[in-house]
């Protein structure tokens, strides 16, 4: 079985930076031509019911190099609601996350 893996960066007012430095890795290590559509980043913004929410990332399991370079702890495959891709193609997300019937 394929892992995920997901690093919390904390508070999202502060996750700029990390996030840039994150999409850079992939962008190096996953350049055009070397990329495919299973390698892919996420993030969401969740609060859990706090008042200040933190900036969660979740890297699918194509993407591990990217994930241990930024160690990342395995996880289980989020639910696609709230994500947004910050890295990776767009046609990830059929990919990774299929429709069900």
């Amino acid at each position: 079985m394929y892992c995920w893996f997901a690093s919390n960066l904390g508070d999202a007012m502060l996750a700029g930076e990390p996030l840039e430095h994150i999409k850079e890795l992939f962008l190096a290590e996953y350049a055009t031509g070397n990329s495919s559509k299973e390698q892919a980043i996420f993030i969401r913004h969740e609060s859990e019911g706090r008042l200040h929410c933190e900036v969660k990332v979740y890297f699918s399991p194509a993407a591990v190099i990217v994930a241990k370079a930024v160690n990342a702890i395995p996880c289980n495959k989020p639910c696609p609601d709230g994500l947004s891709l910050l890295a990776g193609s767009e046609e990830s997300w059929s990919v990774l996350f299929p429709k069900t019937s």
